[in-house]
């Protein structure tokens, strides 16, 4: 399988692209500053690319089997790295023809019923607050793929940790997972790679914890 990762400098993405490579795939990493990439492999390609810029990263994405985006951002500020990177890396994929799309959003957009009450007043009046402008723009490119016509899914994971890989985790589709804490970046990239070519989280936004 050939693969284009975004946002592979970040834990997530880092993962993703380790794990994708183990696996024997082909990967190719944008990345505005590719130097921040490490990783040296035979099937690796990292390209000097800025999401919020489709020119400088478009013509890779063609001939690719799926796009894996990990993007996020590490501030509190006000952002469209979510909503207008996706936008862009989806004007390439209709471009090129390439249908398949994994995004990374957060469960922190939702609480679920089944949220102990505390854990609710602190997602409330706490996380959401504190990441409120990330959760806004989350919730813009959630919108923006559900009308992308593409095969999208989009993973919304709890609270992350650098915990290894144990391949044993939990996942709902367009349905909320009960108990839902925290999940390894590890075990989150490993579902992002099998999601590719599961057909039953095409068009379907996943929860995912351990």
């Amino acid at each position: 399988m050939k693969v284009i990762v975004f946002g592979a400098t970040g834990g997530t993405g880092r993962q993703v692209v380790e794990q994708a490579i183990e696996s024997g795939h082909e990967v190719t990493v944008v990345a505005r500053n590719p130097e921040a990439v490490d990783i040296r492999n035979e099937r690796l390609e990292v390209v000097r690319g800025d999401v919020l810029n489709l020119d400088s990263f478009s013509e890779r994405i063609a001939g690719k089997d799926a796009v894996i985006s990990a993007l996020g951002v590490n501030h509190r500020k006000p952002t469209t790295v979510y909503s207008e990177g996706t936008a862009n890396i989806v004007k390439a994929m209709q471009a090129a023809g390439v249908r398949r799309l994994i995004g990374l959003s957060s469960a922190g957009l939702d609480i679920p019923d089944d949220t102990p009450t505390m854990q609710k007043l602190v997602i409330k009046y706490v996380i959401q607050p504190m990441y409120k402008y990330a959760y806004e723009d989350m919730a813009r490119m959630e919108e923006k793929l559900r009308k992308s016509g593409l095969v999208w899914t989009v993973i919304r994971p709890p609270r992350l940790t650098n915990g290894p890989k144990s391949g044993t985790y939990r996942t709902s589709i367009n349905e909320t997972l009960p108990k839902a804490q925290s999940i390894a970046r590890a075990d989150l990239a490993d579902y992002m790679l099998k999601s590719v070519e599961d057909s039953s989280s095409y068009q379907a936004i996943v929860e995912i914890s351990n």
